[in-house]
């Protein structure tokens, strides 16, 4: 069976050609032209991957992609002319694993959708996979974190970085790094939605013991480490 792509963008044109593309290589495709029926779509039709204009009529991409986050991984490549790093640095934050600005070459859309799906399906394709220490327990599988017994939410990039480090104990990694081995492409402009994501993740590790510690190494990065 072929997957399945969902393609928002308000803009006809843009769209046909995405589909023309994208169907040429074997894709099945469906379209939305705003927010509301992106989400619709979403829900009926359970895409396999999503191309997201970021300035769609309300709601906009920034709050497709936060509402579908809330719910599934589905892989999401946002599409837009905001070209800032800014922006660029929000929608990986908010759980887009790629990010494409226009104009683009319609080759290498595809050669993006492809590519992430390849890193979707590898994913998908382990066993289950579970880290554990002292009180803490991280299941890539399911994606749970649990922290003295109780199931905490977390979004999935947060859960993916974590999942990493503890899965590599005491072993110091730079930003781009991480970016690298967690967004799983060559990451561009600011590095810093990593240091956003370990704030996070302290956040939610406060106050817990254990013979671990999510650490900065300064002027390296960061490492898990973990204590005889």
């Amino acid at each position: 069976m072929s997957n399945k792509i969902l393609i928002v963008d308000d803009e006809s044109n843009i769209v046909e050609l995405i589909r023309l593309y994208l169907e040429k290589e074997g894709f099945a495709t469906v379209s939305a032209k705003d927010g509301k029926e992106a989400l619709e779509k979403f829900r009926q039709e359970s895409p396999d991957l999503i191309i997201l204009d970021i300035m769609i009529p309300e709601p906009d991409g920034w709050q497709v992609c936060r509402e579908i986050r809330r719910s599934s991984n589905v892989p999401i490549i946002m599409l837009t002319a905001k070209s800032e790093t800014f922006d660029k640095v929000l929608g990986l934050e908010l759980g887009a694993d790629d990010y494409l600005t226009k104009p683009f070459e319609t080759k290498e859309l595809v050669a993006r959708v492809k590519a992430v799906l390849r890193r979707s399906d590898s994913k998908e394709s382990e066993q289950k996979k579970t880290v554990s220490y002292e009180n803490l327990s991280i299941n890539i599988d399911n994606y749970e974190l649990s922290l003295c017994g109780k199931i905490i939410d977390v979004p999935p990039k947060e859960l993916e970085l974590l999942y990493f480090l503890a899965s590599n104990p005491n072993r110091v990694y730079t930003r781009e790094q991480l970016l690298e081995e967690v967004w799983g492409f060559d990451y561009f402009g600011d590095s810093r939605t990593v240091d956003v994501h370990i704030k996070r993740l302290r956040e939610k590790l406060e106050g817990i013991e254990g013979n671990w510690q999510l650490k900065t190494v300064w002027g390296v990065g960061y490492k898990f480490e973990v204590r005889n």
